[in-house]
């Protein structure tokens, strides 16, 4: 399944957010923060690639449902996405 390109600018700004905070969490290491601050920092990091991932796929139940036929015959049917759904969770 191809994402609209409004998605995929989104997905994408929010991957390089991501990727400041992880470095952010390496300076924090390098620093000798407090275990508590890093810790903070790894969960708001692992909700955000959860968003990512919950957004990308949102976008494709969208877009199976609106047209399940294409979606079948491009192998992302509704058993596809649910399936990918469940392996985020």
């Amino acid at each position: 399944m191809q994402l609209p390109e409004d998605i995929t600018a989104d997905l994408l700004r929010r991957l390089a957010r991501i990727e400041g905070q992880v470095r952010g969490v390496q300076a924090m290491l390098t620093d000798g923060r407090e275990c508590r601050e890093i810790v903070a920092q790894l969960s708001a990091v692992g909700k955000a690639v959860d968003q990512v991932g919950f957004k990308m796929l949102a976008t494709g139940m969208a877009a199976c449902l609106a047209n399940p036929d294409v979606a079948s015959k491009s192998g992302f049917d509704l058993e596809e996405v649910e399936r990918l759904f469940l392996k985020l969770a």
